[in-house]
């Protein structure tokens, strides 16, 4: 089985943050590392023991809604509630960070932002993280496959094909199996 790269592993647990947001309207995730290693995680929702959107409705006021705290937001409060120092360390977000988000990410010496989706990329938070230092890189999502034969199955193909080609197999046939077997590889 191949291993996925860190980039994958830490924003994988960001989108499983965001099945945990009460949020009706987008569920966010966000996990703040620090050398590889996971300090705080967060994803969009109430405060700790108070109405969620996805019971009470959402409540909006200029077309934000009041009653969520952003992930971004929650894993750094986390952060702070423990004392755990977040400077210098990186943040994975499901969606790109919103302009308050930016700031607080800025403020909490967070050095880079890795994301999986543009999100309203508000120009002046952009403009914060360049002034700030404060690197963005967007993290191309990738299947992930669980299957442990994965790699005999995909021997077994590469020594059927190259039995056809031995045994003068039409090349406009090989080739149409060929990319059927690139896709199914690499999605």
């Amino acid at each position: 089985m191949e291993r996925i790269s860190w980039n994958q592993y830490f924003m994988a647990q960001s989108h499983l943050l965001a099945l945990r947001s009460t949020c009706t309207r987008l569920a966010v995730g966000a996990t703040i590392v620090r050398d590889k290693r996971i300090i705080a995680g967060g994803y969009n929702g109430s405060i700790a023991g108070g109405e969620h959107c996805m019971d009470e409705g959402c409540y909006v006021i200029d077309n934000h809604c009041v009653r969520t705290i952003h992930a971004e937001m929650n894993a750094i409060l986390q952060c702070a509630k423990f004392g755990v120092p977040t400077s210098d360390a990186e943040i994975y977000v499901t969606h790109f960070p919103c302009l308050q988000c930016c700031k607080a990410i800025i403020q909490a010496g967070i050095k880079t932002v890795y994301y999986a989706q543009d999100y309203k990329n508000h120009p002046y938070g952009i403009e914060l993280f360049e002034k700030a230092g404060v690197k963005t890189v967007q993290v191309e999502a990738e299947k992930v496959s669980f299957d442990e034969s994965r790699q005999e199955k995909h021997d077994f193909i590469e020594e059927l094909m190259n039995e056809l080609e031995k045994n003068g197999t039409n090349q406009e046939l090989l080739k149409a199996y060929k990319e059927k077997k690139d896709k199914l590889f690499n999605p």
